[in-house]
């Protein structure tokens, strides 16, 4: 084995490179989803197609580019294939006859191999872009029954050849979307990122010689191998097993089951899917690729942080996922929503392990909230909408997240295989005609614990456009987000289209197709939050105090959730009558 100095310091080295990719793309991307979202994500693969590391990005991202790579080498070029200055280019969601190649149509992969000499395979460096427009019903984000109304498909295909740009595949993806301007730039960015890759290897090959890379990079697949296998061996061996639902609230004929029995052995570990319902016609789905993913994901949850994020942390996890489920899409059926399953199936996982492993697991969070709008005003917005004038914007909104068994959940941010930042307010004002009203933090709305969640939030705009088409995506509207342990659900999440007005409507769905908006027409989102850990009554009074001081409970939900009796001229606890409400509850 390598010395373990440098096993550490080439580690860092990669790292580094994965995350010099993804700040690239978001320092020179055109779309407000890439540059102030950060919906983008890098890694470093070996020449054999294992990873070396990955941008701490999108987790949903990352896991996938790995299954794509495979895709690629087995289905479409082979090693021979490649050459000095070739890009290949892929989103088919069903490349290769199964649904492993890009999660959906929107997130266009990029696989630059890396030469030595220009004449060995080191390495390939990759990139995955979540662009604003692909083609397809109207920007996609509808409730779409089959691939082709998501948007054009890209098999793999070089969009470089030794460095020669293939002009017609330029032209045809420019001219199949609303927004060639955005494209055009991001995808640029996307190479340039990849070009970062390469130069990044290549630095760390001229520094520390081909050779002895390749025996470090071994010994650091081989180390977190050994660190995962370890961690597994820490869990009690048998079969652990749980269902959430989606479409909870009967949308198109939901709801629908999740099912996963986790089988422990030794120092393996499997998921194991069956029982899951069949895919449907709708854009929910996922492909496999995204629930290996989104697994992969949970397993590094409940293992060390530290241990080195590559392939040797999954080499001991097996996936079972049977075709033609929620959770192995099968073509033709459309997946462009698959975060609906993705997110659920993190709190599968959580909830499964919440017996075997009760110190590492959290409670449900918040899941998947999106709000997408188009909107056409000249006046104000006199460079936007490109060929259509019409301006886009959206947000990945967030909610609250699960508690743990010794922290509380996290108030608005973007949970688990979700991991873009809110794009500040002006920049989605300057660039789309909408204008925000509000963004708060709902009180009251915690799942109650030992441990509470994280809160909900209140979000409103309002569009300042002309013929406005608007989409939404939440979920859990019916059942709540699960508390853990004793700890309590958390809040629902909620659509309301001109709140107070005479016209206010509150939609009866989480999800559903496109709706279309007037000038002046409000907007408002509560989000989930998540649930809480452990026995409410057991909450340390001083932080519910300090809750209530902060104005996130209320004195009466002090008393009712917690059973902390505060004085509400002085904020002073009531200790003696605190305990005795304790005991009789």
């Amino acid at each position: 084995m390598a010395n373990v100095i440098l096993l550490e310091v080439i580690n860092n080295a990669l790292r580094s490179v994965a995350e010099q990719m993804s700040a690239t793309m978001v320092r020179s991307s055109y779309s407000t989803i890439v540059k102030e979202m950060m919906d983008c994500s890098s890694a470093i693969f070996d020449g054999n197609g294992r990873l070396l590391a990955e941008g701490a990005n999108i987790p949903i991202h990352l896991n996938c580019l790995g299954p794509c790579l495979n895709t690629v080498l087995t289905k479409y070029f082979s090693k021979e294939d490649l050459n000095p200055g070739d890009l290949i280019l892929t989103n088919h969601p069903y490349a290769g006859g199964e649904s492993l190649g890009s999660h959906h149509t929107k997130d266009l992969i990029m696989i630059a191999p890396v030469f030595h000499d220009n004449n060995e395979l080191i390495a390939f460096s990759m990139t995955m872009l979540h662009h604003k427009d692909v083609g397809g019903v109207w920007t996609g984000d509808s409730w779409t029954v089959e691939i082709w109304q998501e948007g054009f498909l890209l098999e793999p295909i070089k969009l470089y050849d030794k460095g020669i740009r293939n002009e017609a595949l330029w032209n045809v993806i420019l001219n199949n979307t609303r927004t060639p301007r955005d494209m055009k730039g991001d995808l640029m960015a996307q190479i340039s990122a990849c070009n970062i890759g390469i130069k990044g290897f290549k630095q760390i090959v001229k520094k520390y010689g081909l050779e002895l890379v390749k025996e470090v990079t071994e010994d650091l697949l081989n180390y977190s191998e050994r660190l995962t296998r370890n961690e597994i061996r820490l869990i009690r061996d048998g079969s652990y097993t749980h269902e959430e639902k989606i479409l909870d609230d009967g949308f198109e004929g939901g709801p629908y089951n999740l099912k996963l029995t986790v089988i422990v052995e030794g120092d393996n570990i499997t998921f194991d899917y069956t029982g899951t319902d069949k895919q449907i016609r709708g854009p929910i789905n996922s492909p496999l690729s995204a629930t290996i993913s989104a697994t992969y994901y949970a397993m590094r949850c409940i293992t060390n942080a530290d241990i080195p994020s590559n392939q040797g942390c999954q080499r001991p996890i097996k996936v079972i996922a049977p075709e033609g489920t929620l959770v192995n899409c099968q073509m033709p059926i459309g997946c462009f929503q698959r975060m609906v399953t993705d997110h659920i199936l993190v709190d599968l996982i959580m909830g499964a392990m919440a017996n075997a492993i009760p110190n590492k697991v959290m409670a449900d969070s918040c899941g998947t909230n999106y709000d997408f709008c188009s909107g056409t005003n000249l006046e104000t917005h006199p460079r936007g909408g490109e060929i259509t004038h019409r301006q886009y914007w959206g947000e990945i909104v967030p909610g609250g997240l699960g508690a743990r068994s010794d922290k509380d959940g996290i108030t608005i941010m973007s949970c688990h295989v979700t991991n873009c930042p809110i794009p500040p307010l002006e920049a989605q004002e300057i660039e789309a005609p909408m204008l925000f009203i509000e963004r708060s933090i709902l009180p009251d709305s915690e799942g109650a614990g030992k441990f509470r969640s994280g809160f909900a939030q209140r979000r409103k705009w309002k569009l300042v456009g002309h013929d406005g088409i608007f989409s939404h995506v939440s979920q859990k509207s019916k059942i709540p987000p699960q508390g853990m342990h004793g700890g309590k659900h958390g809040n629902t999440s909620k659509w309301i289209i001109n709140e107070g007005k005479e016209d206010e409507k509150i939609l009866d769905y989480a999800m559903g197709d496109v709706i279309f908006l007037n000038y002046g027409d409000t907007i408002t989102c509560i989000t989930a939050s998540g649930g809480g850990y452990g026995n409410p009554l057991e909450r340390d009074m001083e932080k519910v105090k300090e809750d209530v001081e902060m104005g996130l409970v209320s004195i009466e939900n002090a008393k009712l959730k917690y059973g902390v009796v505060i004085n509400p001229i002085t904020h002073e606890i009531d200790y003696e009558e605190s305990n005795r409400l304790r005991n009789i509850k």
